[in-house]
C-alpha cells in the first residue's frame, strides 16, 4: 500500500525544504513525490544535498505545472493546513487516517512554506488534515509536516508487522531461577536485620518479589544477580 501514496509539494519555494522532504519520504518507505510548479528550478543540486541518500525518489519525482494536471490519477486528496478551514469538507484527524482507504490512489498535498493551501487548492480535497500544535504557534516547517505524515502513515501501515520481539538467544528466567536469587537476597537482608519491624516484614517481602518479577530477568541477569549477592555475602563474612 505504500506505493498507493503520493506526497505533493504545491509551489515549494526553498530548495532545502524540497530535499529534506524526499528524505522524510524514504526515511518512512515512501517513494512517490510529486512538486507542483516549484519555485526553484527543479532539480538543483541544494535539492539533491538536502535529500542526502534520497536522490533516487528526487529522480523519479514527477513535475507539474499545474494541481489538476498533477492529480490526474488520484482517488483521494488529503490536503494538509495548520488553520481550520469553514468550509463544506470532512475534516479529519491524524488518528482517524485509518478509516482511509489506501488501497486506491490517495495524495496528501502541502502547500508553499509562506502561505500554506489556499481555499482554491483545498477545493479539490476529500479531506482537510490539521497536524495538532501549539495553538499559539501553529505554522509548521515544511518537511516538518511531511515527516510528521510520512510517520504517522508508516506506524498505521505496518501496525501488524513491525513488532519488536526479543532476540530468541535471549532465555527468560525460570519462576525457579528467580525464587533461588529472591531468597539469596532474603537471606542477606536478615543477616543485617534489614526486616525491621518485624511486623513489617511480610508486607516488606511482598515489595521485594514484586519487584524482581516484574523486571521479567532472563536467566543470564538472575545468575549476574545471584553472583552479586554471594559476593557481598562473602565480603560481609571476611
Amino acid at each position: 500500500m505504500f506505493n498507493n501514496i503520493s506526497f505533493i509539494l504545491h509551489k515549494p519555494q526553498l530548495s532545502e525544504n524540497i530535499g529534506a522532504c524526499a528524505r522524510a519520504l524514504k526515511n518512512f518507505n515512501f517513494s512517490k513525490l510529486v512538486v507542483i510548479d516549484p519555485k526553484p528550478t527543479f532539480p538543483n543540486d541544494k535539492i539533491f544535498a538536502t535529500s542526502v541518500g534520497a536522490k533516487d525518489i528526487i529522480n523519479k519525482c514527477k513535475v507539474y505545472q499545474n494541481l489538476e494536471t498533477g492529480l490526474k490519477n488520484i482517488d483521494y486528496l488529503i490536503s494538509t493546513t495548520s488553520r481550520f478551514r469553514n468550509k463544506n469538507i470532512n475534516h479529519i484527524q491524524l488518528n482517524e487516517l485509518k478509516k482511509i482507504d489506501f488501497k486506491k490512489k490517495v495524495a496528501f498535498i502541502f502547500g508553499p512554506e509562506a502561505s500554506g493551501l489556499s481555499n482554491n487548492e483545498i477545493s479539490y480535497s476529500n479531506y482537510v488534515l490539521q497536524i495538532p500544535s501549539n495553538p499559539n504557534f501553529k505554522s509548521l516547517n515544511l518537511s516538518h509536516s511531511v515527516i510528521i505524515v510520512a510517520q504517522q502513515l508508516y506506524q498505521l501501515l505496518n501496525i501488524n508487522k513491525s513488532k519488536y520481539s526479543k532476540s530468541h538467544k535471549v532465555k527468560p528466567a525460570s519462576k525457579k531461577n528467580i525464587n533461588a536469587l529472591v531468597n539469596l537476597c532474603i537471606q542477606n537482608l536478615e543477616s543485617i536485620n534489614f526486616f525491621n519491624p518485624l511486623e513489617k516484614k511480610p508486607k516488606m517481602l511482598q515489595n521485594l518479589r514484586s519487584i524482581f518479577y516484574k523486571m521479567e530477568l532472563s536467566e543470564k541477569e538472575t545468575r549476574i544477580l545471584s553472583s552479586v549477592f554471594a559476593s557481598l555475602s562473602k565480603k560481609k563474612a571476611d
